[in-house]
C-alpha cells in the first residue's frame, strides 16, 4: 500500500468511515496501492478523414485519493476525510499524424476503487486547428457536461439523464479487464445504455447522446499474438446499435491487461460508424513511478515499451 493510501485509509478510519474493499488487503489493494503506476503501451492506428492513420497509444493506470465535491485530485485526504473516496485513475493518451499536422488527445477516467463507479471523464483534443476540452460529471442519475472549443456555436453545458446501468465506452478499459470480478461470465451477453466516447464524439461531430450496446464474452479463451508476446485471452464483442462494432482481447492472467482492441464499421456505415474507429496492439507494459522518471536519459524507458520519444 503506498504513503498516499495509508493516509487516506487512517483518515477514514479516524472519521469512523467504513474502508472500501479497494484499501484493504485484497488481490485489488496489494496491487493498485502499491505506490507505482501501470503504463501499457500500444502500437496504434485510427480512421481519421476516411483515411488509416498511425500513431501511439499508453494507458496509465494509478489510484489516488479524489474529492467527491471539487472532482479533482486531494493533496492531503485528512483534510477533509468525508469528502474523499479512493478512485482509479485512466488517463489514455492517444497520439497521431493526418498528413502534416498531428492530434494529441487524453482522455482521463476515474471510478470509485470500490465497485468501479465512473464520477468523472475529461477529454483534450489538441491540433493545429485548435484545442477543445470536455469535462463529464457522471452522477447516480445523470450526466453532465461542459464543453469549450474552438468551433463556434459548439461550448455548451447541458445535462442528460442517466439510464439505470448505462455505461460510458471510456468504462470499457476498466470493466472489461474484470478488476472487480467478471463483467460477464464465458459465453454470456448483455444488453446496456451506452454513452459514445469523447474521442469518438471529437472525430465525428456528433452530440452527446445515449444509445444501446450489446456486449458479448466469448465461451472459451482465445490466443491473441501481439508485439508483446502470445497471451490467452477472453474476447469481448461490443456492438453499438446502428454503429460499429469493437472487440477487446483481455489477457486471462492478473493483471488482465487488454492485450488488444479493435473498431470496426458495419458494411455501408457512414462516418459515424468509419471516423474515430481505432485499434492497439500491445507493445510493452511496465509497473513504475514514472512522475520521477523527468530526468534527461529516462525517455529511453519508452523505447522498452515500443513508443518512441518526441524528440529525436
Amino acid at each position: 500500500m503506498s504513503g498516499g493510501a495509508r493516509r487516506l485509509l487512517a483518515a477514514l478510519l479516524t472519521a469512523g468511515l467504513p474502508v472500501g474493499v479497494a484499501l484493504a488487503d485484497t488481490p485489488f489493494g496489494s496491487y493498485w496501492h502499491d505506490g507505482r503506476a501501470e503504463l501499457d503501451a500500444y502500437r496504434y492506428t485510427v480512421v481519421r478523414y476516411g483515411q488509416l492513420c498511425r500513431g501511439q497509444c499508453i494507458a496509465v493506470y494509478v489510484t489516488e485519493p479524489f474529492s467527491r465535491s471539487k472532482r479533482v485530485k486531494v493533496d492531503d485526504p485528512s483534510r477533509n476525510p468525508r469528502d474523499v473516496v479512493d478512485v482509479l485513475k485512466l488517463n489514455l493518451v492517444r497520439d497521431f499524424q493526418t498528413g502534416i499536422y498531428d492530434y494529441n488527445t487524453m482522455t482521463s477516467l476515474f471510478v470509485t476503487s470500490d465497485g468501479l463507479v465512473p464520477v468523472k471523464s475529461s477529454f483534450l483534443c489538441t491540433e493545429w486547428c485548435g484545442n477543445v476540452y470536455e469535462e463529464l460529471h457522471v452522477d447516480p442519475g445523470s450526466v453532465t457536461q461542459s464543453l469549450s472549443s474552438y468551433f463556434e456555436d459548439e461550448s455548451r453545458t447541458e445535462s442528460l439523464r442517466r439510464p439505470s446501468g448505462g455505461i460510458l465506452e471510456e468504462e470499457l478499459f476498466v470493466r472489461l479487464r474484470g478488476l472487480d470480478g467478471d463483467y460477464l461470465n464465458p459465453g454470456e451477453r448483455r444488453t446496456v445504455s451506452f454513452l459514445p466516447s469523447a474521442f469518438r464524439r471529437r472525430l465525428t461531430h456528433r452530440p452527446l447522446a445515449w444509445t444501446l450496446a450489446r456486449i458479448d464474452r466469448s465461451p472459451r479463451a482465445v490466443t491473441v499474438a501481439v508485439p508483446a508476446g502470445r497471451f490467452a485471452a477472453s474476447l469481448y464483442t461490443v456492438s453499438i446499435q446502428d454503429g460499429p462494432t469493437g472487440r477487446f482481447w483481455i489477457e486471462g492472467a492478473h493483471p488482465h491487461r487488454i492485450v488488444r482492441w479493435e473498431w470496426s464499421a458495419p458494411v455501408g456505415g457512414d462516418r459515424w460508424a468509419r471516423d474515430s474507429n481505432d485499434s492497439g496492439e500491445l507493445s510493452g507494459s511496465e509497473r513504475t513511478q514514472y512522475w520521477k522518471l523527468h530526468a534527461e536519459g529516462d525517455e529511453s524507458r519508452l523505447r522498452k515499451l515500443g513508443l518512441r520519444p518526441v524528440a529525436p
